[in-house]
């Protein structure tokens, strides 16, 4: 009898230890990946219960969320013997998954399950993250609030998790002042597979020269209290050719990408997996106001903006007539070096140095900040008299935006002789006429004399007719002369078609060399020259819309003028793009020189106003 009674006595033990070792424990947790719960983010509320055989509820009322679903994810039991005493352990997991939905703080429990009641718990649910989509498929760019052009927006469907922003050194700059526009891109997602431009970003009023300065690989970057991986994609430098407010239109991007999916496994628990997604995005559009270079700009000024050194070099100082010689000047800096030309030297060197077009070579490189390198300018010229000459110096004045003054840097002069050299033709058969002393005979006939006066002659008076004649056919031309040219905008329209030809034969050269870059500039160059001259618009207005309402307005047919836009924005996106080719280069001229020969012919059929 005492023996059963000890074994009941164990058995009562036994199981007030179990019951002893009941629990219920709740707990909260974000999405993997996050330190904290937004309104939209996927949160768990997890039960662990231990030594309890009841299952508890499904929650109800969760504060802020909506119950997505629940299930039981983990089930542990076992048994143990010790002195012939058996027990058992049970513990279980149910976890309840959970969107937020209400910003603020919250607290659910206890929960009772079996009896054993649980903790509580306390969670805050945060703003909705700016860079995230609040609904499948939506279109929200990325911080924007209405139509603001300032912020980075979405073209098609994305979660907010990659956007672009673009950028400039300076949204306050001089004319011709370097600028450096870049895009940037920012990303949370696990690998990006490509990144391509659908079309080039547009820089209307701009002078633009690409940069190869750009990311090779990603970098971290925290922005708006998140951490990204950034690179950039796209590095630009400008020139503005206008004064005012000029917009910089961002290009679209075509970026593919993985996406990280979670979601959760009644037996492994939190589980992910990569699903791809292409995004068409956008970076934000910027406005430069460009201001016009301070007054009163130097009579010499050269155009030059940013900061420079000119030098000269000549490698003798003792030369012969009629002799060839050079002389060198280098131009050193950065800033928009590649449009700087020198003073007319052939007003500056004496006459008796006839001085010739000089060959340019350019040393130019596009880095990352701006546009650096030397451009060298060889002169030729001819010593024409003997003697010693000065060669003057050679003055450049530019702008230099960091100090805001007209700043001028100098190429020295030198000295010069120069001694007898060869003769040059002309003065050979100079020296070969010679004078012959020897008298005619005199014939008997030539002493007849006439003693008529030489003032009743024709001749006597047609040295005074003829002369008159030639001054009044003299300033009759001359009053034409200036009459046509009084007004240059309306000489320029008359030859617009002629000077756009010109620089037609400019892209021309720059084909047969292959060059894309250099025949894309001058075909631009002779587009936009043709419309400038023929409108008689000055660079300012060379606008899209303004060109296409001066048209219309002139009676022009709205198909040449959609040509015409076409060609430009073609032209401007083949710039950009590495997929032009010889045929492309072709067919754009042609297309290029039948819509000025187009235009030129309806210009002609319009009434004469």
């Amino acid at each position: 009898m005492s023996k059963k009674l000890f074994i009941l006595f164990l058995t009562v033990l036994a199981f007030f230890g179990v019951a002893q070792a009941a629990s219920v424990k709740l707990s909260v947790s974000p999405q993997r990946g996050k330190n904290q719960i937004d309104v939209g983010d996927i949160f768990y509320l997890t039960i662990d219960v231990s030594n309890v055989s009841d299952a508890p509820g499904r929650p109800q009322n969760v504060g802020g969320a909506k119950l997505m679903y629940f299930d039981r994810t983990r089930e542990e039991s076992g048994f143990s013997s010790i002195n012939g005493v058996t027990s058992r352990s049970y513990a279980a997991t149910y976890t309840a998954t959970l969107r937020a939905e209400k910003e603020g703080s919250f607290t659910y429990g206890p929960v009772t399950v079996g009896g054993v009641k649980s903790n509580q718990v306390h969670y805050s649910i945060g703003k909705a993250s700016p860079r995230q989509n609040t609904a499948p498929g939506a279109q929200t760019a990325p911080d924007a609030s209405g139509d603001d052009d300032s912020k980075p927006k979405y073209i098609g469907k994305g979660d907010g998790n990659l956007f672009l922003r673009a950028s400039v050194s300076s949204t306050n700059a001089y004319e011709q002042q370097a600028l450096v526009y870049t895009v940037k891109l920012y990303t949370t997602y696990d690998a990006i597979k490509f990144v391509g431009a659908t079309e080039a970003p547009k820089f209307d009023g701009f002078v633009i020269e690409e940069s190869k300065d750009i990311s090779s690989s990603l970098s971290f970057e925290n922005y708006q209290g998140k951490t990204y991986a950034t690179a950039i994609i796209a590095r630009y430098i400008i020139f503005p050719q206008m004064t005012g407010n000029l917009k910089v239109t961002g290009n679209n991007y075509t970026i593919a990408v993985d996406r990280r999916e979670y979601y959760h496994d009644s037996f492994f628990g939190n589980m992910s997996f990569s699903t791809p997604l292409q995004l068409n995005v956008s970076p934000n559009d910027l406005v430069v106001n460009v201001r016009e270079l301070p007054a009163p700009k130097p009579a010499d000024f050269s155009g030059a903006v940013g900061k420079f050194r000119l030098t000269s070099q000549l490698k003798s100082s003792q030369f012969k007539t009629n002799q060839a010689a050079s002389i060198v000047y280098k131009l050193e800096g950065t800033g928009n070096i590649k449009y700087v030309q020198l003073p007319d030297l052939s007003a500056l060197y004496p006459p008796e140095l006839e001085i010739y077009t000089p060959t340019t070579t350019q040393n130019v490189s596009v880095g990352g900040a701006n546009v650096s390198g030397s451009v060298t300018f060889d002169y030729s010229f001819m010593p024409l008299e003997e003697g010693d000459f000065r060669i003057p110096d050679v003055k450049l004045v530019y702008f230099n935006p960091e100090s805001g003054r007209y700043e001028t840097s100098v190429a020295k002069g030198y000295e010069v002789h120069v001694g007898k050299g060869s003769a040059s033709k002309d003065s050979s058969e100079r020296q070969h006429l010679k004078f012959d002393s020897k008298l005619q005979n005199i014939e008997p006939s030539s002493l007849k004399k006439d003693n008529t006066p030489w003032v009743y002659s024709w001749t006597f008076w047609l040295w005074f007719i003829v002369p008159l004649l030639l001054l009044f056919a003299g300033v009759v031309m001359y009053r034409r002369y200036v009459s046509l040219h009084a007004d240059m905008a309306d000489f320029n329209s008359r030859r617009a078609d002629k000077l756009a030809r010109r620089r037609l034969r400019k892209a021309a050269a720059a084909m047969k060399r292959d060059d894309s870059e250099a025949f894309y500039d001058e075909l631009l160059i002779a587009l936009w020259g043709y419309l400038g001259d023929k409108l008689k618009m000055p660079t300012s207005e060379l606008m899209r819309d303004n060109i296409r309402q001066v048209l219309s307005s002139r009676g022009i047919s709205e198909n040449a003028i959609d040509t015409l836009i076409g060609i430009i924005d073609d032209a401007e996106f083949a710039k950009y793009s590495s997929a032009s080719g010889e045929e492309s280069l072709h067919k754009a001229y042609d297309r290029s020189a039948s819509v000025i020969n187009n235009l030129e012919n309806e210009f002609k059929k319009l009434p004469k106003s």
